[in-house]
């Protein structure tokens, strides 16, 4: 089990409220809004997946690390990468 199985449901809500953000944000370009006003959504949506982001990383350090540190050995050290990697792509983006 993963460590956000808990708050799938509350994921899932996040994540469409997103896909409609973004299909708003289809409609605005098709609609040729304001451009400004289109960057100021895609601002929100991006904040919006940064947020479920920075959960899911909470819970896989809660869970998924955690309960590999606590066994130890090479899996730890794959746990703890694995981590490290997903920080470094969220630091990029």
């Amino acid at each position: 089990m993963y460590g956000y199985t808990q708050d799938k449901e509350n994921y899932l809500k996040r994540l469409r409220r997103v896909e409609g953000q973004v299909r708003g944000l289809a409609r605005m370009v098709e609609e040729d809004k304001y451009c400004i006003d289109i960057l100021a959504q895609v601002s929100a949506v991006t904040r919006a997946l940064q947020a479920v982001s920075l959960g899911l990383l909470d819970e896989h350090l809660k869970h998924c690390v955690a309960e590999a540190m606590a066994e130890g050995g090479e899996r730890a050290d794959e746990k703890v990468k694995e981590a490290s990697d997903a920080i470094a792509r969220l630091v990029r983006s």
